[in-house]
């Protein structure tokens, strides 16, 4: 028995379950760390008796050689992740727009919202490498004076142009969840498309997709990865590339993967914090 600041006595009933719940959470934490421990002792040996083991561990995993080129491909990775922060600023925009354009409502707006439709269609049905090869490679070809021919700026406007795809149906699907009252309310209180748009329903919308939102962050930090194969872009992945063609050990791609790891899972971590803050269920985005 104890007692609190505001004067409640805990019942015996009440310490004894409080007590049973810390034995049953002790319990599962020991059971869950020692099946861990043999699954990934049975992962390991299994593993290091195979027959292809040393040569494996000499060419993926040559810790000395992998710490050598560290420097270099973290320097890579840096780069990776100013792409990534200015590519997401750029996609939010894109998709914002699109998806407004295409929530647009009345036959007069049917051009804006047809031509919105074949950006989403055409940009979520081509691979992410093709449109890198064809603005990186084919819009320099053009030889016009006024078109920049830096392969680092046609590689985010790929990836800036096929995330916006993504992320607008996202929005667009976060802006039609909202409740037609939450429209009519606004308009109600004087406020016409544009504003109600704006102050009422547009951060709803955000509000419900944010975790989904985020994990299109985790993903984009990733592909920000295929900017390379422009070849003129000397990221964590080129530099990688570069010095596993000096060697012909393939442990650079190890320690990039690494890193990029490293990025991720904290982004990763703080998508699940925030649908587990939000009661996140796919509607509503409140418990």
């Amino acid at each position: 028995m104890s007692d609190t600041d505001d004067g409640w006595v805990a019942s015996k009933v009440q310490l004894d379950r409080e007590s049973y719940r810390r034995r049953r959470t002790r319990r599962s934490v020991l059971i869950a760390s020692v099946s861990t421990v043999v699954v990934v002792a049975v992962v390991v040996l299994v593993v290091v008796n195979t027959p292809g083991w040393p040569r494996f561990r000499s060419t993926f995993l040559d810790l000395s050689y992998g710490w050598e080129v560290l420097p270099d491909i973290a320097s890579g990775l840096w780069l990776n992740i100013r792409l990534m922060v200015i590519c997401e600023i750029a996609i939010l925009i894109v998709a914002l727009v699109v998806a407004l354009l295409r929530s647009l409502r009345g036959p007069a707006w049917f051009p804006l919202r047809a031509l919105a439709i074949a950006y989403t269609d055409l940009f979520r049905g081509l691979p992410l490498i093709l449109v890198l090869f064809l603005l990186g490679f084919g819009m320099p070809s053009l030889r016009l004076d006024w078109l920049p021919k830096s392969g680092l700026f046609w590689g985010c406007v790929a990836l800036v142009l096929t995330y916006g795809a993504y992320v607008s149906e996202v929005l667009r699907a976060g802006i039609e969840s909202v409740h037609p009252s939450q429209r009519a309310a606004a308009r109600s209180l004087g406020l016409n498309h544009g504003k109600t748009m704006r102050f009422v329903v547009v951060p709803q919308a955000v509000r419900r997709v944010l975790p989904p939102l985020l994990n299109d962050l985790v993903s984009l930090m990733k592909d920000t990865g295929l900017i390379s194969v422009l070849g003129v872009v000397y990221d964590a992945v080129l530099n990688a590339k570069i010095e596993t063609s000096q060697t012909y050990n393939y442990t650079p791609y190890v320690v990039a993967g690494v890193l990029f790891v490293i990025i991720t899972i904290p982004l990763t971590r703080l998508t699940d914090w925030v649908a587990r803050r939000q009661g996140w269920t796919g509607a509503g985005g409140t418990v």
